[in-house]
């Protein structure tokens, strides 16, 4: 990937655009992306377009066939210039502001960057747990935003954690983070998702909350810290400030960029701050290769902006 977006061809120019595409989701050559045949195809009269030759399949296909980018009506260069900007921005990039740079309606600015935020989603049961044996693990929770259907005054919610959507994340220091929306922070909740995704001899650090009271027992330490008594660091290494930083970093771009976001949509803005956090220069990514690697997990997903009937099956 070319560092100007200005001046890249790939960013200007469909075909460029369409061969970095190809050889970042086609590494080693077309792949149909009906029947997963590598070795059969050839080429239609349509630039960029294959017909596959498994008798059984025979379709045709482009690079951008099962992927979320399929079935749009963007241009190819727009959608990696949209990668671009959506990777290097270190609080994100409104849709209004997708819309303003690549000349497109705002509805498919923002459906673009639900797009972009489903290929920067990770998860599965192929993830490994975090931490292992002398690593840290931080573990917080926040609020953020009103839940549907909260109480107002006047034109404001009523704050309050249980009109407040609970956020919960797991940061292992010097590493990754993996955060969840939740529908209530409640310890049996917030438990199983601490166990589900930290490794067992791994050292938690925690607040006083109660929703982690007795997680010691369940993994190789847990320290805390006591922030009611003004406690934020003890002996310089027992600290939760690793997973507040995160938080700053994300509700800094909720607030000055994006502004609203409906609860139903928490989560894919929240794959997107991981991401970024995740694939950090501090980490040695850079613009160019956090680009890259959303667009190789562009691969196997779909977003419909309305479902239609056949993927209801």
């Amino acid at each position: 990937m070319a560092k100007s977006v200005l001046e890249a061809p790939e960013f200007r120019d469909e075909n460029a655009a369409r061969a970095v595409l190809e050889a970042e989701l086609w590494p080693n050559g077309p792949v149909c992306g009906h029947c997963g045949e590598k070795e059969r195809h050839y080429a239609t009269k349509r630039p960029g377009r294959y017909r596959c030759g498994n008798p059984a399949c025979r379709k045709d296909f482009t690079v951008t066939t099962k992927t979320v980018m399929e079935s749009s009506h963007i241009a190819l260069h727009k959608w990696l210039q949209g990668f671009h900007l959506a990777a290097s921005s270190k609080k994100g990039i409104s849709a209004h502001q997708l819309h303003r740079t690549l000349k497109i309606s705002y509805k498919a600015a923002w459906f673009m960057e639900h797009r972009i935020r489903e290929a920067m989603r990770s998860g599965g049961l192929q993830i490994p747990p975090m931490g292992g044996k002398d690593a840290i693990v931080e573990v917080d929770e926040t609020y953020y935003g009103p839940v549907d259907g909260a109480p107002r005054k006047g034109r404001k919610a009523v704050w309050s954690p249980r009109y407040r959507r609970p956020i919960l994340s797991l940061v292992e220091r010097g590493g990754s983070v993996r955060s969840f929306h939740v529908p209530v922070a409640t310890k049996e909740n917030v438990m199983q998702i601490v166990m589900e995704n930290i490794h067992y001899e791994t050292t938690l650090h925690t607040d006083e909350s109660g929703l982690y009271r007795n997680a010691g027992w369940e993994f190789a330490g847990h320290q805390t810290v006591v922030h009611s008594k003004g406690e934020y660091v003890r002996n310089r290494t027992i600290h939760t400030n690793t997973v507040e930083g995160y938080f700053s970093v994300f509700k800094r771009g909720m607030r000055g960029v994006y502004q609203h976001c409906g609860e139903k949509h928490l989560h894919r803005y929240l794959a997107e701050f991981d991401f970024r956090y995740n694939h950090r220069a501090g980490l040695g990514y850079t613009d160019d290769m956090r680009a890259s690697l959303a667009i190789k997990g562009a691969a196997d997903k779909r977003l419909y902006f309305k479902i239609p009937s056949e993927a209801r099956l």
